[in-house]
């Protein structure tokens, strides 16, 4: 029982890119970050400065079989965000722009209450892992009334450089590396509606020193490989004001392992979706919000998620 509790404390965090879910578990997930008009920056080449801000919220928290776990009080509350910076190269080749991504995930704060003065929920605020990837993105391919599609490659990496406590559940850090590639893309349905997607494979490496709370002889942990998705859909109802729906979807495909042997119902899994809005200042300045509410969640907690995102275009 000891090692499901803490198996489900250690999702507390998963915020997308921004709180890890660290130790022997899924890291930091991009899980609804990104949504509408995904496969094409807003104004091409150049520099870009985005700032996400996101507000979870949970009362639930789900074990194997997708039951409410055993504690007295499931309580989770977090504020956190991602301060990111994007350089898309104006030369391509073979039709593609070279650029790079880097992410620096923050938590603000965390309060949780298990009821049980927080022995299974404890955790801490800080920096998360950062996030390296570099991409290369498409020009959009033309129709007679204006773009008709768009996509991006993404190599990520998720690198062990966040705050890591082995003798707290939840941490913003993993304390182990990641590679999480994507492939994103929009189709424009028509000229004012849009259908934008983003798929991830995730790999994670060897956590050498897990978490305490799982006793002494285990000596290393492996988080299992999983597959994630965002997906949007909007429409510009006039002018710079584009209102749809975006949800994200996430499954764990291989056990985690214990000293390099499968733990059998520890793979997690969720989905989630919700309304969001667009609003475009200008060609240079974007401002997105997007609400999700979690269904069907395995292994972690079932809540609700809002992401505010800025982004602008520094040319």
């Amino acid at each position: 029982m000891k090692h499901r509790i803490r198996k489900l404390a250690l999702a507390v965090l998963g915020l997308s890119a921004c709180a890890s879910a660290a130790a022997s578990d899924l890291p930091s997930l991009n899980l609804g970050f990104t949504s509408f008009l995904d496969g094409l920056p807003p104004a091409g080449s150049g520099w870009y400065g985005t700032q996400y801000l996101e507000y979870y919220s949970a009362s639930r928290i789900n074990d194997n079989a997708g039951g409410r776990v055993a504690l007295p009080k499931q309580s989770i509350d977090v504020f956190a965000g991602l301060s990111q910076l994007v350089y898309q190269a104006p030369l391509k080749f073979a039709g593609l722009h070279p650029g790079l991504d880097v992410i620096l995930p923050w938590v603000a704060s965390a309060h949780t209450d298990d009821g049980m003065n927080n022995m299974a929920l404890n955790g801490r605020a800080g920096f998360g892992d950062m996030v390296i990837g570099p991409f290369l993105q498409s020009d959009p391919v033309m129709g007679p009334s204006g773009p008709r599609f768009a996509q991006r490659v993404e190599l990520q990496f998720i690198a062990p450089t966040g705050a890591y406590d082995p003798s707290r559940a939840v941490n913003p850090g993993s304390h182990f590396w990641s590679f999480d590639p994507y492939w994103a893309a929009t189709v424009w349905l028509t000229p004012q509606w849009t259908l934008s997607w983003r798929l991830h494979y995730l790999w994670n490496a060897t956590n050498h020193e897990p978490s305490t709370a799982l006793g002494t002889d285990v000596t290393s942990t492996q988080a299992g490989q999983a597959i994630h998705a965002n997906f949007a859909t909007e429409y510009e109802v006039r002018p710079g004001l584009r209102l749809g729906l975006n949800g994200y979807w996430l499954r764990q495909i291989t056990d985690m392992k214990e000293n390099g042997q499968d733990v059998p119902g520890t793979r997690e899994g969720v989905w989630a979706i919700g309304p969001g809005a667009m609003y475009s200042f200008s060609p240079e300045d974007h401002l997105m919000f997007n609400a999700y509410f979690e269904r069907d969640a395995r292994n972690r907690p079932q809540g609700t998620r809002a992401v505010l995102r800025y982004v602008h275009h520094f040319g």
